[in-house]
Parts: structure tokens; C-alpha cells; sequence
């Protein structure tokens, strides 16, 4: 195969890759909200909470991320996420060039699980509840009404925390065999500590394909939509940002 044929077949898994953790990362994190976090079963007169609740979301999530990252972390880096790629781009890990590609495979990987999600989810005749889907928000879209000041610190702040491990983890003298295992702990984490403030994104991809499919009463005065741009610009700060610390951090270690 010709040298340029090759660069593009490796460029095709690559973002092949990124689609397809990206959405396994969307259907199975925020499929665990939609479907599995409050479900009741009528029991007698009373009816049974069988859901999986805040513990159980944060837990899918880092789930999802150990295995797409040991299944074709080895492929594309395992980013599935835009933010960790800009991250890894300020941290020297990842070329500018993949940067553009990776994000766009990322994005139509969480849109096609969030389409996918939203078919099963309504298939029982009941419907998404109105200003639902696993959205991210603030104010009156925030599972605990938190302002867009708290809503914007907490994700630039857990999206550097997030690439500083990554960046750790993933360095040439870190013990080998285990970042996915950390990487997927540490999403565990941001979500344990962040669901009640913005329903968790450091993701935009993710953030992205489910406020695609959210319903929003006609004319309300925010949807899911009008506030995405949060959670596009605040976890990429705070990626570019940790990727940054995460270079400095481990300059001598690479050396």
C-alpha cells in the first residue's frame, strides 16, 4: 500500500475508534440516567425505587470509559471526548492536525447514541419527561438550580483534574497497564462530585448529541440547546488547561 493510502486507512480506525467509544460512552452513561436511575415498580399499593440513582450514573460512565479505552484505546488514544483532545493537545500527547477529525468523529458518535437512545427510551409510550434526557444546564435546568457562575467553575475545574490524570497516567513511566482503569475512576468521580451542580458534562459530545433530542416546553425560556454553549467552552478551558499542567507536570518524567 502506498504511503499516502496508508495514512489513510490508519486515519479511518482512528476515527473510527473515537466514533465508536464515543458512542458507547453516550449510550451507555447517559442511557443509565434515562432509563435505569429512577424506576419504580409497583409493589401493592406502594411502588419500589429499583433505580440506580446518582451512584449508579457516575459508576456507567466510568464503566464505559475502562472498557472503550482497553477495546481501542490502543487504536486512537481513547479520548472520546473533545476536550481531552484539545487537552492532549496542549500537552504535546496528541498532533494539532488529528485534532479537527478526532472532534467531529466524537461528536457524530454521542448524536448517534443519543438518536439511538431516544428510540428505545420511547418505546414504551410514555415518552422522555419534559426538560429531561441526561441534558446538562444551569439555573433552572441544574439538578440542584446552581448558578452559571458555579456551573461553569465546577466544569473547568473537573476537566483540568480529568487531564491531569490522564496526562499522568499515560506517561512513559507510569505503570503500564492500568490508565484505563484510573482514566475511568477518576470520570466516576467528576460525576459523584458533579451531577447535582450541571448533570456532569466535562464532555461536549456528550453534552452535544443529547441536547439534540431533549424536550423543552415550546417556548420556555431556556433549553438545553440555548445553554450547550457552557458546556462546549468550559471544558475546554479547563482540558486545555490541565493539559497544560499535565505537560508541566511530567516534563522531567519524559525526558
Amino acid at each position: 500500500m502506498v504511503p499516502g493510502g496508508y495514512f489513510v486507512m490508519s486515519l479511518t480506525r482512528k476515527l473510527s475508534a473515537e466514533f465508536i467509544g464515543t458512542f458507547v460512552l453516550v449510550f451507555g452513561g447517559c442511557g443509565s440516567a434515562v432509563l435505569a436511575a429512577n424506576f419504580g415498580v409497583p409493589v401493592g399499593a406502594s411502588v419500589v425505587n429499583l433505580g440506580i440513582a446518582f451512584a449508579g450514573v457516575a459508576l456507567a460512565f466510568g464503566l464505559t470509559v475502562v472498557a472503550m479505552a482497553y477495546a481501542v484505546g490502543h487504536i486512537s488514544g481513547g479520548h472520546f471526548n473533545p476536550a481531552v483532545t484539545l487537552g492532549l493537545v496542549a500537552a504535546g500527547r496528541t498532533s494539532p492536525l488529528d485534532a479537527g477529525p478526532y472532534i467531529l468523529a466524537q461528536v457524530a458518535g454521542a448524536v448517534a447514541a443519543s438518536w439511538v437512545l431516544y428510540v428505545i427510551a420511547t418505546g414504551n409510550g410514555a415518552g422522555i419527561p419534559v426538560g429531561s434526557f441526561a441534558t446538562n444546564g444551569f439555573g433552572e435546568l441544574s439538578p440542584g438550580k446552581y448558578s452559571l457562575e458555579s456551573a461553569a467553575l465546577i466544569e473547568v475545574v473537573l476537566t483540568a483534574i480529568f487531564l491531569i490524570v490522564i496526562v499522568g497516567v499515560t506517561s512513559a513511566k507510569a505503570p503500564s497497564g492500568f490508565a484505563p482503569l484510573a482514566i475511568g475512576l477518576t470520570l466516576t468521580l467528576i460525576h459523584l462530585v458533579s451531577i447535582p451542580v450541571t448533570n456532569t458534562s466535562v464532555n461536549p459530545a456528550r453534552s452535544t448529541g443529547v441536547a439534540l433530542f431533549a424536550e423543552f416546553p415550546a417556548g420556555g425560556p431556556a433549553t438545553a440547546l440555548s445553554q450547550l454553549w457552557l458546556f462546549w467552552v468550559a471544558p475546554i478551558v479547563g482540558g486545555v488547561l490541565g493539559g497544560l499542567i499535565g505537560r508541566f507536570l511530567q516534563s522531567d518524567r519524559e525526558a
